[in-house]
């Protein structure tokens, strides 16, 4: 039997859809004029096909193709919002005017859920206090530092495919150990802390399994709906205490789930800074640390304290970085990781390249490169900056305008009635979709093989269309690490990361498709997972990418 408090929520919910329906159906539509696909449904709208777990790429680059860089699409409640991914409209919303666009109240509320109160939960001068203490650990030269922590973990990591090829080819769930790489390197890196001694035989932990499976679990069609809504202040009734019971009392298994997998979160991000912190007070010597007293939380405590009294952050915002930073370099990483071997795996000759490059590169110079030889290796960096292009791991992201503002066009488009337009009125609180993938694949900045995987396309001078649309992107003219005042803070770190994994790996083991069919599911992230995969607890099929590895020098 339902407990008359949640039959109270429902009643409450469905007064407040009802109003919201009401008030769209008898509000005007500002972007009555532009073209743009049908709405799904009058809750939905294109919502659900965009986060679309089997069809949201698909869908992405379909309506891109069909309706060019601007179009309108219907929002929660049918609410009129805009796709956009011309360069000068983004060089505005990101760059220009991002004062004006932040992220939707909806993303910052979950994102708070998730992590707690940390960089990606929030905003304004909020957001550029922590910003400016995070800044310096993850600037270039701390990056030389950590370049030895880097090298050590994928050592382990090289160590434990060795062994399990030992006897010849071998079918390796290749996502499995870049995640679990990828958490040990931000755990050694960013915390001081080791959560996996990568053997053949060792267990993932259970912080990178609910980190890997967040976005998925959140990505529930009912969650997204729930999410999407339900107003601000229907999250917010009553203490924590009571939202907790209500979450623990409400008979919605996926709700569950996700409340699981944060709480795992949660009180191993406690342990890992209370840690940090004994550690720090005892005066403990740093290079006894894992990690060299150079991790990144380290650090961060230590300026923390240092920092004037308009500066500094509480303790429960240094927390909630653990959870943040862990889920940023992790779960992107591991899979734009993941992509490019299996893009490997199929085109040999490449594979065959970066192997020669990377086997000459540690000839010359030693069993660890430096920062700038390993990021200056050309083939290896043609395949992560083109794996980057055609493949974000995040396709798209929201904005929402937070007062009335103009959005102007890099080149004009065309209303219903065939009047061109070079600028759109946007009125306050609309939310518009950057498209990421769709700005990375636009034929008119890559030419006609812009949706083609070509790496090579780096080794020389890029064309000059590409440097003058202008793309405001934070890296090497793509979207993938955004820019402006929220750029990915982290993508020097994914960059050495996902450098020195490849380039151990290629240079002693070669990878090869299995007959299992590989499908990428658009779980919010990108993630990669087959056909006959195992069907879990939860319903969904379990995450994986399935390789043959093999010694180079195996015959």
């Amino acid at each position: 039997m339902i407990s008359p408090v949640l039959q109270l929520f429902a009643v409450f919910l469905g007064t407040w859809i009802g109003w919201r329906l009401l008030r769209r159906a008898l509000s005007r539509d500002p972007f009555a004029h532009i073209d743009g696909p049908k709405s799904r449904s009058w809750i939905g709208g294109n919502m659900l096909d965009i986060f679309d777990k089997d069809n949201g790429w698909a869908f992405n680059i379909e309506m891109a193709n069909k309706y060019g860089r601007v179009f309108r699409m219907a929002g929660v409640f049918s609410a009129p919002s805009l796709y956009v991914f011309d360069p000068k409209a983004l060089h505005h919303i990101i760059v220009k005017d991002q004062n004006v666009w932040e992220e939707p109240p909806d993303f910052l509320m979950c994102n708070t859920w998730m992590f707690g109160l940390g960089l990606l939960s929030t905003f304004d001068d909020h957001h550029r206090k922590q910003r400016k203490l995070l800044n310096p650990v993850f600037s270039i030269a701390h990056m030389r530092e950590m370049t030895p922590t880097f090298y050590n973990v994928t050592h382990k990591l090289r160590r434990s495919l060795t062994k399990q090829v030992a006897n010849g080819n071998t079918e390796i769930d290749m996502l499995e150990w870049v995640t679990r790489t990828a958490l040990e390197l931000i755990g050694q890196s960013g915390f001081g802390y080791s959560f996996d001694n990568l053997e053949p035989d060792g267990a993932q932990h259970q912080f990178g399994l609910s980190v890997k499976n967040l976005f998925r679990g959140m990505n529930n069609p009912g969650l997204i709906m729930t999410r999407f809504t339900a107003p601000g202040w229907f999250f917010k009734i009553g203490t924590p205490r009571f939202r907790r019971w209500v979450v623990d009392t409400v008979p919605w298994k996926a709700v569950h789930e996700v409340r699981d997998m944060i709480d795992v979160m949660h009180n191993t991000s406690v342990d890992i800074f209370e840690a940090s912190k004994l550690s720090l007070a005892r005066g403990e010597d740093p290079s006894e640390r894992i990690g060299g007293g150079k991790d990144i939380m380290s650090i961060l405590i230590k300026a923390n304290m240092n920092a004037s009294k308009e500066d500094r952050l509480p303790d429960s915002e240094l927390l909630a970085q653990v959870s943040t930073l862990t889920f940023a370099a992790m779960d992107t990483t591991s899979n734009a990781l993941a992509r490019i071997f299996d893009l490997l795996s199929q085109h040999q000759d490449i594979q065959d390249k970066i192997r020669e490059e990377v086997t000459n590169a540690y000839e010359e110079h030693s069993e660890q490169l430096d920062y700038e030889t390993v990021m200056a290796l050309p083939w290896l960096d043609a395949v992560c900056k083109e794996t980057l292009r055609v493949y974000p791991p995040i396709p798209t992201l929201g904005r929402q305008a937070r007062k009335d503002i103009m959005l102007p066009l890099s080149e004009p488009i065309r209303s219903k009635d065939g009047k061109e337009i070079n600028e759109i009125f946007i009125p306050a609180d609309t939310e518009v979709i950057i498209s990421i993938m769709s700005c990375n694949r636009d034929p008119k900045i890559w030419g006609p093989d812009a949706t083609e995987w070509k790496p090579e396309r780096w080794l020389n001078p890029l064309p000059d269309a590409i440097a003058e649309a202008k793309v405001p992107g934070v890296y090497s003219h793509l979207m993938t690490f955004l820019g402006g005042g929220r750029a990915c803070i982290g993508f020097k770190f994914s960059q050495l990361e996902m450098k020195i994994v490849l380039s151990l790996l290629l240079q002693h083991f070669k990878f090869a498709p299995t007959d299992k069919k590989v499908v990428w599911q658009s779980n919010a992230i990108i993630q990669p997972t087959t056909e006959d995969a195992e069907v879990l607890a939860t319903g969904e099929k379990k995450l994986q990418l399935p390789l043959i590895v093999s010694l180079v020098n195996s015959k």
